[in-house]
């Protein structure tokens, strides 16, 4: 059944109070699809709902709910029933969920939250935003290099049900230190008088608790895993990331990526759930910033008011030289933020991607030189010296356009700056400059201005 249709059911049936028929109709949901509907109601109504999800699907609907609905139902919710939902949670679920709640309401939650949930929450809080141990979970199954599968299929059984996955099955040491992994497959095949530490996998691939979490992302995708582990300083393994926090992860980023690439300061909140005063606090300081920045493009024209009165037809082509410097190193930053990203570019593969943008620059500035040369000619009717001005510009402002869009996001990762922010609007305002000055000295030497 689609989102929509649910959506229109379950209000139906709230509205007319047929609260057994909606028991009924939500047990046969999916959790994810639960919240989604709880999304789109009022609150009052949602809160409604809340209250009629089986004790076994509501802490998993509470985890897929946005953080203002999450906020709004834990006010309505008793002590005991806080600490049921926080106690059935997943340790990082349960930690993503308390870092959006104010401290009065945290302190509440963690004070009826049991011993070994309280643990587990504190120490995922302690570590810093974005990192790989900030959005781990700390359930899953450890096993011994001396056990039998027998043994280990055993303890499956008894933690199982409590971790996040069992597909993949760690291999720890006396100390927690991490020595290998076990395929669930392996187990359930292999004869169960097999020692685990002759099957293991010893060559494992881990990533540190500091670590960032596109890191983890990453090599996540490269390594095709359902779930990585996580381990400290010393090679102790505390957590582990899973492929579903990994999905996370990459749209958070890439929201994050496309907000920066457009002057906007990046949000964590969804469009219609983001008041107007927020969305104008992320704006506006990006629009001043290149607002003031702008004004230099004001002034290179100002300072050239003469030539300009004179050959008033060099104005009519100032937007176009702009527009198209402005995409073409727009191209040429995307590409460039793109390939970091993934980790396809380095730092130390500047010269080699500037000479192969130099010379992407020249064909694609000869084209455009070449086109419209021929079309100032034949439709706009204007002088040789003119079109020779504007399409020695044109082509010359594509070069260092591209050259700037690839050279700036690569400076920018290199001294610690998200590349992001050196996208479109910013390289279109420096490009825009540069276009003029290009222009007007040009037009300078081949032109009489006395």
């Amino acid at each position: 059944m689609e989102e929509k249709n649910y959506q229109e059911i379950v209000r139906n049936l709230l509205e007319t109070r047929q609260y057994n028929k909606l028991r009924e109709l939500i047990a046969d949901m999916q959790e994810v699809d639960v919240a989604l509907v709880m999304g789109e109601m009022k609150d009052e109504d949602s809160l409604k709902l809340f209250r009629l999800l089986p004790k076994d699907m509501a802490a998993e609907v509470f985890a897929n709910l946005e953080s203002d609905d999450q906020q709004y139902i834990i006010r309505f919710l008793s002590d005991r029933e806080t600490s049921n939902i926080v106690n059935n949670l997943y340790a990082d679920d349960a930690a993503d969920f308390l870092e959006e709640m104010p401290a009065n309401v945290v302190k509440r939650i963690l004070a009826h939250a049991n011993p070994e949930t309280r643990k587990d929450i504190n120490q995922l809080l302690q570590y810093p935003d974005d990192s790989a141990g900030s959005i781990m979970t700390v359930e899953y199954v450890d096993l011994k290099k001396d056990m039998t599968i027998g043994q280990a299929i055993e303890r499956i059984r008894r933690i199982g049900l409590d971790s996040e996955t069992v597909n993949i099955c760690y291999v720890l040491d006396a100390r927690r230190v991490l020595v290998g992994t076990v395929d669930l497959r392996y187990l359930l095949i292999l004869s169960e008088d097999s020692i685990i530490g002759d099957i293991m996998n010893d060559n494992v691939i881990s990533i540190g608790t500091m670590d960032d979490q596109e890191e983890a992302a990453r090599k996540i995708q490269k390594y095709d895993f359902t779930a990585m582990p996580v381990v400290d300083n010393e090679n102790r393994m505390v957590g582990i990331i899973t492929v579903d926090d990994v999905v996370d992860i990459l749209e958070q980023e890439a929201t994050e990526d496309i907000e920066k690439m457009a002057a906007i300061v990046p949000s964590d909140k969804p469009y219609l759930k983001t008041g107007i005063f927020a969305t104008y606090k992320k704006r506006m300081p990006w629009l001043l910033l290149l607002m003031i920045s702008a004004t230099f493009t004001g002034a290179i024209i100002t300072s050239f008011e003469n030539a300009l009165a004179k050959y008033v037809v060099l104005t009519a082509y100032i937007p176009m030289l702009m527009d198209t410097g402005g995409n073409a190193g727009s191209q040429a930053s995307v590409s460039i933020i793109r390939g970091l990203s993934l980790d396809e570019i380095e730092f130390k593969d500047l010269f080699k991607t500037v000479w192969k943008e130099i010379r992407v620059a020249a064909m694609c500035g000869a084209t455009l030189a070449l086109t419209n040369f021929a079309k100032l000619l034949l439709f706009d009717k204007i002088g040789l010296s003119i079109a020779l001005i504007v399409c020695a510009t044109l082509f010359i402002v594509v070069i260092i356009a591209k050259c700037v869009g690839c050279i700036l996001p690569m400076l920018s990762e290199k001294i610690g700056l998200d590349p992001a922010v050196m996208a479109s609007p910013m390289i279109t305002t420096i490009v825009d400059a540069i276009s003029l000055l290009a222009y007007f000295t040009i037009a300078t030497h081949l032109l009489d201005f006395s």
